[in-house]
């Protein structure tokens, strides 16, 4: 592996791949996140099945792989792909779903007949066109590298100019339409952007693959922020990291193809992710479900001891609490020492008492707890004997500001419908 990177920053055929993949991936990750933010990933992958027929044409007419007839050929059928979906979603009864791959396999089917034609032929040049099926890094010619570049930075020109008119009809479209914004316009350059997008990365993860180049970055990122700038900067830097990657491992082996590796390091990404993501990740979840769990053991014990002290039981035994709450044990024990670390409980000999602390925070509680019993006979019209078990849920779930609202709806009421006391 060593050797590799040497080789790559030091010869500089290599080291033009090298950049070339990086502005590759670095494109398909932004302009993949408003695709996936517009829920038309399935899109991306029919542009990337129709411009197969599109490069092989641009063969034929030109007779050569010249980069420039290539990438005319793949946008005129990739822009026919989109104009088709979107006639046949329109104009039939067929779905959005079953309109793209209607449309990618019939395209796709276009492109294996006439590789078929081309490979019959005399023309000595076609050697190499197979490499768009998986993808080469290698086979990038300078002219390749250029074409690319020069489009990438078209697209980032594109993108930082008419980036608050994409955000917008990515998350609101019908209030972009409301407030004067040609959304039609709008629409109709995000699709330009990617089918130039996808016509750039084929050369690298090929026709086969490329709609994952342009979707998994923007999926993955989304699971590490809210926030659309830090998504953009995420996603490009996983396309990146999965491209460089990718053509490393790719160049390790003669006839290794670079596509499928950059979509496993993807993979890996996403895998990673799925695990470790701090908003939605596995681990996190788990971890944020314990927490719930613990505290909504702890305001159920608080409740119970501020329920005993009602009846005049200020020092709790074990066998009093379970005889008013029936609860496991060892999940009482935890919980009863979580809460005299937390100060709300005072241990004496194996009696237990609610501190000041514990008093404050259990008569919070109660008062959820019976304010919302209430809510549910006086507004909800519940009978009194159906209200106790929605009420020992949703109590864990108010928060200050619905308090305050319940307070002022049910004009700040002294006793539950249990004739309970209510207290503040």
């Amino acid at each position: 592996m060593k050797d590799t990177i040497i080789y790559f920053f030091t010869d500089s055929v290599a080291f033009k791949v090298l950049i070339g993949i990086t502005i590759i991936s670095a494109t398909s990750g932004i302009v993949g996140t408003f695709s996936f933010l517009r829920k038309k990933t399935l899109v991306g992958d029919a542009i990337a099945h129709s411009l197969f027929p599109g490069i092989c044409l641009g063969f034929i007419f030109s007779g050569t792989k010249d980069p420039f007839y290539l990438m005319l050929g793949s946008l005129i059928t990739g822009w026919l792909s989109v104009w088709l979906i979107d006639v046949l979603t329109a104009k039939s009864k067929l779905s959005s779903d079953t309109s793209i791959a209607f449309v990618s396999t019939f395209f796709f089917a276009i492109g294996a007949v006439l590789l078929s034609f081309i490979s019959g032929s005399s023309n000595g040049n076609q050697s190499g066109l197979k490499d768009f099926l998986f993808g080469k890094a290698a086979t990038m010619t300078n002219d390749d590298i250029n074409v690319f570049v020069f489009l990438s930075l078209i697209i980032f020109l594109v993108v930082i100019l008419f980036f608050k008119y994409f955000q917008l009809i990515s998350f609101n479209k019908e209030f972009a339409k409301s407030i004067g914004i040609k959304v039609n316009l709008i629409e109709f350059l995000l699709s330009t952007i990617t089918v130039l997008t996808v016509a750039i990365g084929i050369q690298s993860v090929g026709v086969v693959l490329t709609s994952a180049l342009l979707i998994a970055p923007a999926a993955t990122a989304r699971y590490w922020t809210n926030n659309l700038p830090k998504m953009l900067f995420y996603s490009a830097l996983i396309g990146v990291s999965s491209g460089v990657l990718g053509v490393f491992i790719s160049s390790t082996k003669e006839n290794m193809p670079t596509g499928p590796w950059i979509v496993f390091i993807l993979f890996f990404f996403i895998l990673l992710t799925l695990l470790f993501s701090s908003n939605k990740g596995w681990f996190s979840m788990v971890r944020k479900q314990r927490i719930n769990r613990q505290k909504m053991a702890e305001e159920n014990v608080l409740k119970v001891f501020y329920q005993l002290a009602e009846l005049g039981v200020k020092n709790v035994t074990y066998s009093e609490f379970l005889n008013k709450r029936q609860m496991d044990t060892k999940e009482l024990t935890n919980t009863i020492v979580s809460l005299i670390k937390k100060g709300f409980i005072n241990n004496d000999f194996q009696l237990y008492k609610l501190s000041e602390k514990g008093e404050v925070e259990a008569a919070r509680i109660v008062r959820f707890h019976r304010l919302w019993e209430l809510y549910l006979t006086k507004r909800l019209n519940f009978k009194e004997d159906h209200i106790h078990g929605t009420a020992e849920t949703i109590e864990h779930l108010i928060t200050p500001e619905i308090e305050k609202e319940l307070l002022k709806e049910l004009k700040f009421p002294t006793a539950d419908p249990h004739n309970k006391n209510i207290p503040y």
